[in-house]
């Protein structure tokens, strides 16, 4: 097990106070990474990663001398999966194609939290181009399993404690997953929330940039600073839950389905209000609708690149993309409309059955024992395509040791509420184990 506790808000406010010293705090991180990464291979590799930290960390000291002028993630570092350009960092998208034909401006994302002080720890691997051909990752908890995908380094990296945040991207369940997976928070906002700008896209009627946390304490601290009009997490009385039964549910394996019922009976111990409600009864025509529109979106982004360089494309992405090719325009007009059309249906039964905060298996069930596949997001796939907020929780321990999942999806916009829930759902998880 390649795990070690770094916790955002604790060591923002350790480091901006100077309780702990960020020159201290950067040799730890790098001396961790270099033990563990032969076994994870979460980063990208980089040439000299602790002489550039410590010069930007100098750099940050000198700008920032008075603990009360420091900014709110003073030295923090976080981790970038390899979609998102960062200056002075090529993207090559877990791809073999040229860095150069790859390259744009700088993520907002990466600006905003640069700008709130945090440091670059390095490019985290992604599965090629946020599809299913996974990188060389390992699951921290367990090396022998996948840590899920596509955002497959960034989840590893903060389970393992190289850093406390990272950011990643979700098209069908690549934050939600993954971070099941690892055992940590995995957050998707509301579609459109954070900036997708500076990145390089797999469908962009989906994709949604996601972050990675220990805990959800942390999860605010950044939600806070990269949702365009954040609000602040309100005090609110607890949620009404929503089961969503029927074939959705049926998606989970048997181990999967007797862990989520364990979970909900902790948190009904814990006083909750649950609601066993039919749902998503077409789900299967979803998922082919959401497939779809991905392959679509993928043959329109990649099209000149695939042009010239089909040959070093991996036969997953190549053919997902080919697929794509055959889509008409009316096609993808019309499975683009079902994302609403979707939404519309969620929210309208939300409303009428008074649910707050729908509650499924973050994944059908723990890391798969396999480095050739990212595992199954059918879990995530329908709040994705809605668009909703969606986190996952760690939510105990499958019958193997590996960490499971509890998936928390709300109403549109209300990702504030959703952290504030969650918030609370954490400590009732922990207190009923």
């Amino acid at each position: 097990m390649w795990t070690r506790n770094v916790r955002l808000q604790e060591q923002a406010e350790q480091l901006s106070s100077g309780r702990q010293d960020l020159m201290t705090a950067i040799e730890e991180a790098c001396d961790w990474v270099e033990r563990a990464e032969p076994a994870l291979a979460a980063l990208l590799p980089e040439e000299g990663r602790r002489e550039r930290l410590c010069k930007e960390a100098l750099s940050l000291q000198r700008r920032y001398p008075d603990p009360a002028d420091r900014p709110p993630l003073y030295g923090v570092l976080f981790a970038v999966k390899d979609l998102f350009h960062v200056h002075g960092f090529p993207t090559r998208a877990g791809s073999q194609l040229p860095a150069e034909v790859l390259s744009g401006p700088q993520a907002s994302s990466v600006t905003l939290l640069r700008e709130a002080g945090a440091l670059v720890l390095g490019k985290a691997v992604s599965a090629e181009f946020a599809y299913f051909e996974p990188g060389p990752t390992r699951n921290p908890v367990n090396p022998l399993h996948t840590p899920g995908g596509s955002s497959s380094g960034s989840a590893a990296a903060v389970a393992a404690g190289y850093c406390p945040l990272a950011l990643g991207t979700q098209t069908i369940g690549s934050v939600l997953r993954p971070a099941a997976f690892c055992g940590i928070v995995g957050f998707k906002p509301t579609f459109g929330r954070i900036s997708a700008d500076g990145l390089i896209l797999c469908a962009p009627s989906l994709d949604t940039v996601g972050l990675f946390t220990q805990d959800i304490a942390g999860m605010m601290q950044v939600a806070s600073l990269l949702c365009r009009g954040w609000r602040g997490c309100p005090s609110l009385p607890p949620p009404v839950l929503g089961v969503p039964e029927g074939p959705y549910l049926d998606q989970t394996s048997p181990e999967g389905r007797r862990a989520f019922e364990e979970q909900l009976a902790r948190l009904q111990r814990a006083g909750y209000c649950l609601k066993r409600v039919p749902a998503l009864p077409d789900i299967a025509s979803i998922n082919q609708r959401h497939l779809r529109l991905v392959h679509a979106e993928m043959a329109r982004v990649h099209a000149r690149w695939f042009e010239r360089f089909a040959a070093l494309y991996r036969p997953l992405t190549a053919a997902a993309i080919r697929e794509g090719m055959t889509i008409g325009v009316q096609e993808i007009v019309e499975v683009r409309a079902g994302r609403e059309i979707l939404r519309t249906q969620v929210q309208a039964l939300m409303e009428r059955e008074g649910i707050d905060l729908w509650l499924a298996p973050a994944a059908p069930g723990p890391a798969p024992q396999s480095l050739q596949t990212t595992g199954s997001g059918l879990m995530n796939l329908p709040w994705t395509q809605a668009g909703l907020p969606a986190l996952s929780l760690p939510a105990g321990r499958a019958e193997n040791g590996l960490p499971l999942g509890l998936q928390c999806v709300a109403g549109w916009m209300r990702d504030e509420e959703l952290l504030a829930w969650a918030a609370a759902l954490e400590i009732a998880l922990a207190e009923q184990a």
